[in-house]
């Protein structure tokens, strides 16, 4: 990606060893696990802010934009979590999926369509053969305020009627309260319950209050076996934010230079506009490197951002602005 300015560089020291053959005896116990986390390295929050915001800066040229929108509409988890959902719903936003822009057929599919685990299988149907995952948020989501057993009763009826994802939120309560084993434990259970289907691990960053404890989180998150991390549910504010979606890409990056092992990260929420998109892109190619930069390993949790993208592609493509007259919008 071509940059015009450049950005403050952020050093830190790199975080204790966590090789795969290291990770049963970090997270034996509460105690192990606790050390583990407290004795990450701080976050310097005017080091993160500044850096976020001197890469939210960068200019990107025309032919480098037209790729970074195509990139950002095959990184999209096109969403719908409302209580109105219907099937009828759900099967327009697969058609929607399938097709982004129909008068250009070139346009890139999405990544996968998000929804509840009763309309998995709408999804599923409406999208078989197409290679677009169906994922489904699941234990108690939004809020996660529920019994261990039925958080896995949920992940089992998702799972069982085709979700290829699963998007768990954490218990925050116990996660701001110390309690990480049982975190560290409730993850673990979780991603047993999936089998082969990936577990995407929401913090809901909006509600852990501080960088430190983002980093905390996104590391207990991996430990336990984590696909992704995923900044929020959509349905707290603040959302997703570019210094908060720094630190959960340090993590992935020092967890891949510890274990040689990749894992994603999920900005959701509050990512309406191709430029905030493109500030993202930015964001993983200078924090975590250029291999994130697939749906693989970076996905946008968006439903509005979609129509966005559309219209800026048209842009590129057409040498004018089509106006949102000309696209279907959520």
């Amino acid at each position: 990606m071509t940059a015009t300015t450049s950005a403050p560089k952020v050093t830190a020291t790199p975080p204790p060893r966590a090789t795969p053959s290291s990770i049963t005896e970090v997270t034996r116990d509460e105690a192990s696990l606790r050390r583990f986390l407290h004795g990450l390295p701080g976050v310097d929050q005017v080091g993160v802010e500044q850096r976020a915001a001197g890469l939210g800066t960068r200019s990107i040229k025309k032919a480098a934009k037209l790729w970074a929108i195509d990139t950002a509409i095959s990184m999209v988890d096109l969403t719908t979590l409302e209580g109105a959902d219907t099937h009828g719903k759900v099967r327009a936003l697969c058609a929607k999926a399938k097709r982004p822009d129909p008068d250009h057929p070139d346009t890139p599919q999405v990544a996968a369509v998000c929804v509840y685990p009763d309309m998995v299988a709408t999804a599923v149907e409406a999208l078989q053969g197409t290679g677009i995952s169906v994922a489904s948020v699941a234990t108690g989501f939004p809020s996660g305020r529920t019994s261990r057993e039925i958080k896995l009763a949920d992940v089992k009826i998702a799972v069982d009627a085709g979700a290829d994802e699963i998007d768990m939120v954490i218990d925050r309560g116990a996660f701001l309260e110390g309690r990480y084993a049982q975190v560290f434990e409730e993850i673990q259970a979780i991603k047993a319950a999936c089998g082969e289907t990936h577990l995407k691990v929401i913090l809901e960053t909006g509600e852990l209050a501080t960088y430190d404890n983002v980093r905390r989180a996104s590391w207990l998150a991996l430990l336990a076996g984590g696909d992704f991390i995923k900044t929020s549910t959509g349905k707290v504010s603040p959302a997703a934010t570019l210094p908060v979606t720094h630190v959960m890409l340090q993590a992935v990056h020092d967890w891949h230079h510890q274990t040689g092992e990749l894992r994603g990260v999920k900005p959701a929420g509050g990512i309406r506009t191709t430029k905030d998109a493109i500030k993202y892109l930015v964001a993983v190619h200078e924090v975590a490197g250029g291999q994130w930069l697939t749906p693989h390993l970076f996905r946008f949790g968006a439903s509005s951002l979609l129509n966005d993208l559309v219209l800026q592609r048209r842009t590129q493509a057409d040498g004018h602005y089509s106006g949102p007259d000309y696209v279907t919008v959520d």
